[in-house]
């Protein structure tokens, strides 16, 4: 409830995500940080967060190394602080496979494999029916081709999709259209907020299906309504590695009722 109220953009301080940095609790990492979406649940990765909490420890003075380590709930990420308010995140490697995922299969139409690339179908609550990639960066998320971003059902489909049974802990929702091999248009409706203006995760899991498709280079860059990031892919077993900026854009207290 408290994670709710401070979210609300028009009464609290505004967020899509919360993130907690606290000590490690493995001495061959740093820091260890916790997320939460708007809606109080917590997620299991953020790779925009990643670039944030570098960002913070650093101006901070928490941190003076410039790659830090870093724990979240599902395993380790390491950051580079490169200059410029750049930071490279290692992401580590995409899982592929339905239960890394996870997904369940039996609540999917069908499905078909193209290349390195495995497409399902699922039927949502109206009766329509989508086909989309999945992958995991550290959270689910699916993945849906389309011609045009601006046009994109974001807001109708992405409830529909983020909470289907196919995705059994539901899953961020990504909208991606292809523009050239080192270009892509990307809209994320994410898991506990809704639409965001912003997704790292979602940005490497657009770049891995894409590629996996054949349809864009080892590099891409990925633009959202909130800005771009840079994703290097190397393909299957590799770590995928996203540079974008981060920003301290003010600081302050809060303090509890």
């Amino acid at each position: 409830a408290q994670i709710r109220a401070w979210a609300d953009r028009r009464t609290g301080i505004g967020f899509d995500q919360l993130l907690i940095v606290a000590p490690p609790q493995h001495p061959e990492v740093d820091f260890r940080y916790r997320i939460f979406n708007a809606d109080g649940s917590e997620a299991e990765q953020c790779g925009n967060g990643a670039r944030c909490v570098a960002k913070l420890v650093a101006d901070t003075g928490m941190c003076v190394t410039p790659t830090i380590r870093f724990e979240t709930s599902n395993g380790l990420i390491e950051a580079t602080l490169l200059g410029n308010d750049q930071v490279e995140v290692d992401m580590g490697a995409p899982g592929l496979e339905p239960e890394q995922i996870p997904c369940d299969l039996s609540h999917a139409v069908s499905s078909r494999t193209e290349g390195g690339a495995t497409f399902y179908t699922l039927e949502d609550e109206a009766g329509e029916t989508h086909e989309l990639l999945a992958a995991s960066m550290g959270n689910p998320h699916g993945v849906i081709r389309v011609p045009d971003v601006t046009s994109a059902r974001v807001d109708e489909l992405g409830p529909r999709l983020t909470a289907h049974p196919f995705f059994p802990e539901q899953a961020n929702i990504g909208f991606c259209q292809v523009v050239d091999r080192g270009f892509i248009r990307l809209r994320v409706f994410e898991r506990g907020v809704g639409e965001t203006r912003a997704c790292g995760t979602g940005a490497c899991a657009a770049a891995v299906v894409s590629r996996l498709q054949g349809l864009v280079d080892e590099k891409v860059k990925v633009s959202l309504p909130g800005g771009k990031v840079r994703i290097r892919w190397q393909g299957p077993d590799s770590p995928v590695k996203m540079t974008g900026p981060a920003t301290l854009v003010y600081g302050g207290q809060v303090e509890s009722a």
